[in-house]
């Protein structure tokens, strides 16, 4: 297994490059002063180049053509068969066009902080315009290869084997009844007692709630810590998890929320494979794989009346401003639904169309059929027709919200409402082998879920596809009927 070993050996250099390049980027959004900008893009830049022209020199196609000849074990075949995917996707791209990414990306990135601050669309158009030029660009490469269009090439990185002709259908599908099912939850729901207004939740009575919670989420504080960055996140790697919020001292909610989801991702950075450390067999399985963790312990379970059961006294304990706060009405704000336009702080009904919204303008630029300065007035159109809001003029808390295309990730933001999907799958599976969860939940105990996750998802890594991972972890492929009848029995009582 000579050739094997040889290929295992470089993918544990390009791992601890990886590790390099997250913790650097970490610091970049929430400790590095802004003067050190320039300077950390280069870097950052060299070290993208740097994992790539170790990936694609010819030696590794060479090495890979000589393993699969070799007597290997499934488990090193399916490893096999990731370094090939991975190798493929990178030998598509010329080391000077992962340089020219890179750099677009962190000069869009660092401006958009302040430019989203001051509305400053038309600043922001000029920083997006080279990243969408250069992700077009690495689209035609991909679609070429891989004969399908140029929006796909870049899905395909983010969710291998979906397509967007199956997210036409299942999205499709949903914004067909989703309109309908959230007037009838807005209609239905009971009124919501208004926390009292004029008070404050210091950040840091906040920072202790969100650790107190994260430490019940069995969060592995000696692997990973929590910090404040302009948009929440979870990065770093494996054995040094770095989740972030955001911190509004007249609300709570949001910024708890947000640990929740984030440590979602954590809990599963947490407990990939070890045995497998440093190999792609090791990496989270898929993004909407991902999206579906955070997602299930935030909505699934965190939004959960047994869940908030046990949160509510955490709160009480930790937010002097919340003492008073009810049960009743703690439950009433978590599951409150109402139409906004901020992505992050939707509930889980809306949630879906500002996805779609969001797949349906980056699918059009990428292929080419819309241009950067478009941007606004479709979002403004679709969202006034998904869900009844106008971001005119307001790019702040409309096309600029968000921090994802300003590095180029086009093709991410249908895993988000997959990962819902792909949420309520598991947590319905888990619910029938587990009747008695609802129970465990309310008195804390949280082990009996996370020993589900961890055999279904968890420690699989990357061995298998998503659609042979959801089977056999649920019974089936993904079914988008779990999600509607999730939404339909907690806010519909159906």
């Amino acid at each position: 297994m000579k050739a094997y070993q040889a290929l295992t050996e470089r993918f544990q250099r390009l791992a601890r490059l990886d590790h390099l390049s997250a913790i650097a980027g970490w610091d970049m959004q929430t400790m590095m002063p802004s003067g050190g900008s320039d300077a950390r893009g280069e870097a950052l830049a060299e070290l993208s180049v740097m994992h790539h022209e170790i990936l694609v020199q010819a030696s590794t196609a060479e090495l890979i053509a000589q393993a699969q000849h070799e007597a290997l074990d499934s488990v090193q075949q399916a490893n096999l068969h990731e370094i090939s995917r991975h190798y493929n996707d990178a030998a598509l791209l010329p080391t000077e066009l992962v340089e020219a990414q890179a750099l677009a990306g962190s000069r869009c990135e660092r401006a958009w902080r302040q430019q989203r601050i001051e509305n400053d669309w038309q600043g922001f158009q000029r920083n997006l315009v080279p990243v969408v030029e250069l992700a077009r660009q690495e689209a035609q490469l991909r679609a070429q290869a891989l004969g399908v269009s140029p929006y796909d090439g870049l899905l395909n990185l983010y969710e291998p084997g979906m397509t967007s002709q199956r997210l036409d259908t299942l999205f499709g599908e949903l914004i067909g009844w989703l309109p309908d099912l959230l007037q009838q939850v807005v209609a239905k729901q009971p009124s919501r007692t208004a926390l009292p207004t004029q008070r404050i939740y210091p950040i840091s009575q906040q920072k202790a709630l969100a650790e107190s919670v994260m430490q019940l989420l069995d969060f592995d504080f000696e692997h990973g810590r929590l910090d404040i960055s302009a948009h929440p996140f979870c990065g770093g790697v494996s054995t040094d998890v770095r989740i972030t919020t955001r911190y509004d001292t007249t609300e709570f909610l949001s910024a708890l929320m947000g640990v929740i989801h984030e440590t979602g991702h954590a809990r599963y950075e947490q407990n990939l494979p070890k045995q497998w450390s440093g190999q792609p067999i090791g990496l989270a399985r898929s993004t909407a794989i991902h999206e579906s963790q955070s997602l299930f312990l935030e909505m699934q379970l965190g939004r959960s009346k047994a869940f908030l059961q046990r949160l509510h006294p955490l709160i009480c304990q930790h937010l002097t401003a919340a003492t008073d706060l009810s049960l009743d009405d703690l439950v009433k704000q978590v599951q409150h639904v109402s139409p906004g336009l901020i992505r992050v702080d939707a509930d889980e009904v809306s949630y879906p169309a500002h996805v779609i919204l969001r797949y349906e303008i980056e699918r059009s630029l990428i292929n080419g059929e819309v241009e950067v300065g478009d941007i606004p007035d479709l979002w403004n159109d679709t969202m006034q027709r998904y869900l009844g809001l106008s971001t005119a003029g307001d790019y702040r808390n409309g096309c600029m919200q968000d921090i994802h295309w300003t590095d180029g990730s086009f093709g991410y933001f249908p895993t988000y409402t997959l990962g819902a999907m792909y949420a309520a799958q598991l947590f319905n599976s888990l619910q029938q082998q587990l009747p008695s969860i609802d129970e465990a939940i309310t008195l804390g105990d949280l082990k009996p879920i996370f020993d589900w996750l961890n055999h279904a998802i968890w420690r699989q890594g990357s061995r298998y596809s998503v659609d042979a991972l959801m089977q056999q972890a649920t019974g089936e492929t993904l079914n988008p009927k779990w999600f509607r009848q999730h939404l339909e029995r907690r806010y519909l009582g159906r």
